[in-house]
């Protein structure tokens, strides 16, 4: 079997679903018999992109300890700079203020910050398209929402691969009286997406638990408070897996409707648990697993719509059961050994 370096970077003190992905994968090719672990690139901060990349192609990943590296398996960026003969690259998302959050992100900007960072952006596309092109040898996106994005270069040839759930403990308790949000608190993760949808008569008594830690958490708060909802909507903060494991093992159903999401491994993870997600037509790799009506609800990105297919799971646990059992079948298609195997012949 093959020594197998999987490579990524991440943000120091920071703990995201990239990381999650890495781990469990250096799982599943320690469990197919291969020798793997992590390598952690440089991931300098914000205006300091191009040090980031310089620094991870000049990152020796060709042999440790006096033996040869077969394989590097790339992740985030800028891990995809390194440099191996043997070089597959699983694409879980590019720097999405210079691709997709363009827009939002320059219109924050003064006149000649935008400028600035129009001049970076140019030289980042060029980088990502010679790496993505030149530098790797086969390339697999975790979602189509990915896979879009890079549309621009037509050269570009990728294969989408959509990771499995964690190997974690999941189980199915029952389908209790509340709705399970778990993510980063951010806006593009639009918690307040669903303290809207429960403030709309449709939404009335629904209850729901947001589970997560973020930037966004005194506004999200806030609005809670202005819709009075502080007795039906709970906020934990972070929460441990295991009691993650559990909230998704009791809850009626996962909700989670972020804004073009890479592919938010909450969907799968809900699955697992024997749960329906509701998300929305624009949640990006999510609404690639959930199927309207089959495993879940896939709605249109408004507070009433949200509300609706809320209250047809909460009113109806028979059909919450139905879901969430057809969810469960549509996890069991993603699977490890299958992935694995993928990415290593």
């Amino acid at each position: 079997m093959s020594r197998i370096a999987v490579v990524t970077s991440s943000p120091p003190m920071s703990e995201g679903g990239h990381i999650v992905i890495a781990r469990a994968l250096v799982q599943a090719l320690r469990e197919s018999g291969h020798e793997a672990d992590i390598v952690l690139t440089p991931q300098n901060r914000f205006g300091r992109q191009a040090s980031a990349y310089l620094a991870t192609w000049f990152t020796d990943v060709g042999h440790t300890e006096g033996r040869p590296i077969d394989q590097v398996i790339s992740l985030r960026y800028p891990s995809y700079a390194v440099r191996h003969e043997r070089h597959v690259c699983w694409l879980n998302h590019t720097m999405r203020e210079y691709y997709d959050q363009w827009e939002p992100f320059a219109r924050q900007l003064s006149a000649r910050g935008r400028l600035k960072e129009g001049v970076r952006r140019k030289l980042m596309h060029a980088a990502d398209r010679y790496l993505l092109t030149r530098n790797v040898d086969t390339l697999f996106v975790q979602s189509r929402t990915i896979q879009k994005r890079l549309e621009m270069w037509p050269e570009l040839r990728s294969t989408v691969l959509h990771p499995p759930a964690p190997q974690r403990a999941y189980r199915c308790d029952g389908y209790g009286d509340y709705i399970f949000w778990v993510s980063r608190l951010t806006p593009l993760k639009r918690a307040d997406l669903l303290i809207e949808a429960l403030a709309t008569p449709e939404g009335a008594g629904l209850n729901a638990v947001i589970a997560g830690e973020g930037e966004d958490r005194p506004r999200l708060e806030s609005l809670i408070k202005c819709h009075s909802l502080e007795d039906r909507v709970i906020m934990t903060g972070r929460l441990d897996d295991d009691t993650v494991l559990t909230h998704l093992a009791r809850c009626r159903a996962v909700c989670f409707a972020p804004v073009q999401e890479d592919y938010g491994f909450v969907t799968v993870e809900a699955f697992a648990s024997h749960k329906a997600v509701v998300t929305c037509i624009d949640s990006g790799g999510p609404a690639e697993l959930v199927v309207d009506g089959a495993n879940g609800f896939v709605c249109a990105p408004d507070a009433r719509s949200l509300a609706v297919a809320l209250r047809c799971l909460s009113e109806d646990a028979s059909l919450a059961e139905q879901l969430g059992a057809a969810a469960f079948a549509s996890g069991q298609k993603l699977n490890w050994p299958d992935t694995v195997r993928a990415l290593t012949s």
